[in-house]
């Protein structure tokens, strides 16, 4: 997520946010600007092939992305991948937070979110490196009249909201065009 220095070059924030709706071009946008960060790229997969479409989904992912990146597929302890991948001069994209709290919410230990929630942000201002994160926005529509569905978009707003206020940089796609919330312009295409 390149940011203007004084100089007039590109550098690196330390953490983006990139939020979109379904197919707004939120992925597609991280992973340019992951590979334009000239760094070493590791993907941070959190998406599980629970079903025929997310199987076509992940494939459509694994086939757009470099060969030369590395790859982690962590459906639940997303701080302690994000621990052990991000280093100073490598950049990590988290695809996706909102997967991750739904296989959170989804697990059979239901102790186990409050406790990834907390370590996520107790790790986050401490993360070398360049972490872009990626999540749904899911909460742009009506009131779900089903519980679960309110307490995921309340947790998703919840957490944007806390990694928004650490990042250098917060981007909502639409249509496939980002619109910079927070941070520096977004270099042309």
């Amino acid at each position: 997520m390149p940011k203007r220095e004084s100089n007039d070059r590109f550098s690196e924030p330390r953490c983006g946010l990139i939020l979109g709706g379904v197919r707004s071009g939120k992925s597609r946008l991280a992973e340019r600007l992951a590979r334009e960060s000239g760094l070493p790229v590791t993907y941070l997969a959190t998406a599980t092939a629970s079903d025929g479409e997310m199987r076509e989904r992940i494939a459509a992912h694994r086939q757009r992305r470099p060969a030369n990146w590395a790859l982690i597929e962590e459906p639940l302890a997303l701080p302690a991948a994000l621990a052990s991948s991000c280093t100073a001069g490598h950049c990590v994209l988290v695809e996706c937070l909102t997967l991750w709290l739904a296989n959170l919410l989804w697990a059979e230990e239901p102790e186990r979110l409050d406790a990834e929630l907390a370590a996520l942000d107790a790790l986050l201002p401490r993360l070398p490196g360049q972490v872009i994160f990626v999540g749904n926005e899911v909460n742009m529509g009506v009131i779900p009249v089903n519980d679960l569905a309110r307490r995921y978009g309340d947790l998703a707003g919840s957490l944007h909201q806390r990694i928004a206020a650490q990042a250098d940089q917060v981007v909502l796609t639409v249509a496939g065009l980002p619109l910079v919330l927070k941070g520096p312009a977004l270099p042309p295409l």
